[in-house]
């Protein structure tokens, strides 16, 4: 069954990419969306049936060098039956989406067969993310990392002829190498120390690199905060946190649908991932903990502030992705793995309907996305108006406070938030909340632009505007059910009682049966700590002799108690969410529809507050001016210097001046006279004996 899901994808892709001509273009569409649906089916099987055991199924042998062995295999765990479930459902019903948005393209001619690309590329994607979540070693990993970097590439450029299209995908790409040399980087750290790539060796190998130092660059760092900083800097290329998040606003030039697929569930969270899937390093890395914790932050903080401003639809959604991808980390950060991935389901689930319902208005209003040129579409597409405000209540964290009753967002989001709390970084606390004040004043002002207040922008396209075919809007109440149910039903199991979420996860009752009894194991230099700076209890482990590797799908720290903490909260924290909801609610209703006008006489009024958001804190200006400027005029220096003067000046210069000169002097000696060259055979003779004579070479 998993050998399935995870082929399935690829199948449809080759097929549907290559033999497109031979069984149509319907016929691609119809099969790369069964397939999918196929493997979702399957994936929801795998989960509801996981016990929490570690299954590992090896596909075929790979890789066979040295000290290198790797299979190609399939991990199986609690963890990667979650991302099963959210890859597959949420790409099985953006290729349904698909069928409606993409019918009438008007970025293609009737006759090109764009159609069949796009779903094989999108097939493609999900089989390269599918690598990478059920990767049984980090080669597989990367290699599925890479994939999901080539396939996000063909699909934010989809749109070939317009030059923006083209500069986002290239944008995407070269950024997300950048984080990923940092992750290359890592994965030969943790080959260097534990001669292994497999996930169980090098989970094994965690105490031991607690205790190692290693040198990098030009001093000497713990190995355990060096690899867990290298790979965590990967994390940050895929999941688009501050410093290499750039890409991801961009990239909303692709299809609204692959926004949904990559920004929702798939390729951005993957850096969440691989946080959790390498928590048996992380627990023993408390200075890469600390600066995930605050580089995720600053993130939800930054990004939140930046959607208060945007004016197109789908960057506000995406903005808001960044944010709440910042809330993620801070919970992995803390070391409080369970709620990270909770928000990572949970925001799938909203967040893949919030794009698709944004498709579905740009699709109403003939593809336009400035929301300033909405109003007043509440009636026009009420179905989509409704499934809107669904997305909205859940991604604004709405629910009774102090219960397990609300929608999505509301219990995830407050995980996360009391998690920060209980870790004693307050920093951290006091930025999700900001944050999540801003996201329901940036959320609701799309509400009230788009469907509420008067018609603006081109009265034609409102007056035309209608709802979606029922193809798109069947994913909509599907990703609904999710949003709304999807909190409530797995809170326990994410967040709950302790039994419940060991069981769940497939830990260990006791903390302690994971380690042996009373080691410690220095980190940091010394000694091994959380991220409240205690001592945690490590088996002894070295070089080629390694414990075994911790069981179930993520590992706890035996002195990690942020999720126990966490519920002892003060009551105050736990509302402050709702709190700062209400205040972001109330301010974006009395902004856009109470007094309309307030907005622009409040940037007017603080112009350079107002321009220094709008252009997202000038990052793009920044590295423009710092990298990408210098980093031209070098290669024009090269260029005209190097290959211009020097490379070409030279071989010009043989060309046209000594070459030619050999050539007169050999022309001059052919004079076509019988004694010339009769006199130059004499001539050769002679001197060929006197050498000869001279040299000795005659006897």
């Amino acid at each position: 069954m998993e050998t399935i899901i995870l082929f399935a994808p690829l199948v449809g892709a080759i097929i549907a990419g290559f033999g497109w001509r031979v069984i149509g273009e319907k016929s691609a569409q119809y099969l790369t969306t069964g397939l999918l649906f196929l493997a979702a089916l399957l994936s929801w099987v795998v989960f509801l049936g996981q016990d929490g055991e570690t299954h590992h199924i090896t596909v075929l042998r790979w890789i066979e060098s040295g000290a290198l062995s790797v299979d190609w295999g399939i991990r199986m765990d609690r963890l990667t039956a979650i991302m099963l479930i959210v890859v597959n459902t949420v790409s099985a019903l953006v290729h349904l989406y698909s069928f409606g948005y993409m019918a009438h393209d008007e970025n293609f001619k009737d006759s090109e067969p764009y159609r069949a690309r796009f779903f094989a590329y999108l097939s493609f994607f999900t089989f390269a993310m599918l690598m990478l979540v059920t990767a049984d070693n980090l080669a597989q990993m990367f290699f599925g990392w890479e994939g999901v970097g080539l396939a996000s590439y063909l699909l934010i450029g989809f749109y070939f002829k317009k030059p923006s299209a083209g500069a986002a995908s290239m944008k995407a790409f070269i950024v997300n190498r950048v984080g990923d040399f940092g992750f290359s980087l890592g994965i030969f750290g943790l080959f260097f120390l534990t001669d292994s790539i497999r996930l169980d060796d090098v989970f094994a190998a965690g105490p031991m690199l607690a205790q190692t130092r290693l040198h990098f660059l030009w001093t000497d760092w713990n190995a355990a905060n060096l690899i867990g900083f290298l790979l965590f800097v990967g994390a940050m290329g895929k999941s688009a946190q501050l410093f290499l998040h750039t890409w991801l606003p961009d990239a909303m030039e692709g299809p609204t649908p692959v926004s949904a697929l990559i920004h929702a569930a798939t390729m951005v969270t993957a850096g969440v991932f691989l946080v959790c899937r390498m928590s048996p390093i992380f627990e023993y890395a408390p200075q890469a903990q600390m600066f995930i914790i605050y580089i995720g932050a600053t993130t939800a903080f930054f990004a939140a502030t930046v959607g208060l401003v945007q004016n197109d639809i789908k960057r506000v959604i995406a903005y808001s992705t960044c944010s709440q991808l910042g809330y993620m980390f801070v919970a992995a950060g803390v070391g409080a793995y369970g709620p990270a991935m909770f928000h990572l389901l949970t925001h799938a689930f909203f967040k893949a309907m919030l794009f698709l319902s944004a498709g579905s208005v740009i699709h109403a209003m003939h593809h336009e996305q400035d929301m300033r040129n909405y109003g007043a579409l509440r009636k026009k597409i009420p179905f989509t108006f409704w499934m809107m405000i669904i997305g909205t209540l859940a991604i604004t964290g709405v629910g009774i406070p102090l219960t397990h009753f609300g929608f999505a967002g509301f219990l995830s989001k407050d995980a996360i938030i009391e998690s920060a709390y209980a870790s004693g970084v307050g920093y951290a606390f006091w930025m999700l909340v900001i944050a999540a004040l801003f996201t329901s004043f940036y959320s609701w002002r799309l509400i009230f632009m788009t469907f509420y207040g008067k018609a603006r922008g081109d009265h034609h396209a409102h007056d035309h505007a209608h709802e979606s075919p029922l193809v798109m809007l069947v994913p909509l109440g599907v990703l609904a059910l999710g949003a709304v149910f999807g909190g409530m039903i797995w809170y326990n199991s994410f967040f709950g009682d302790h039994e419940t979420f060991t069981e769940f996860f497939g830990l260990p009752m006791q903390h302690e049966e994971v380690m042996a009894e009373g080691e410690a194991a220095p980190a940091h230099g010394d000694a091994a700590t959380t991220t409240h700076g205690e001592p945690m209890v490590a088996a002894e482990a070295g070089h080629g002799d390694m414990a075994m590797a911790p069981q179930g799908a993520i590992f706890v720290g035996p002195e990690n108690t942020v999720l126990d903490d966490a519920h002892h909260a003060p009551t105050w924290v736990k509302v402050s969410p709702f709190i700062a909801m209400l205040i972001g609610f109330i301010t974006a209703w009395i902004f856009y529809i109470k007094s309309p006008s307030l907005p622009k006489r409040l940037a007017d009024s603080q112009p350079v507050a107002y321009r220094f958001l709008l252009n997202k804190w000038y990052f793009d200006e920044i590295y423009d001016a710092l990298i990408v400027r210098p980093l031209l005029a070098l290669g024009r220096f090269f260029w005209k210097r190097g290959d211009e003067d020097t490379i070409d000046g030279a071989i010009n210069g043989v060309a046209m001046g000594i070459v030619p000169f050999f050539t007169r002097l050999a022309g001059r000696a052919q004079s076509g006279f019988i004694f010339t060259y009769a006199f130059s055979m004499v001539l050769g003779i002679v001197i060929l004996i006197t050498w000869m004579s001279i040299g000795g070479g005659a006897h």
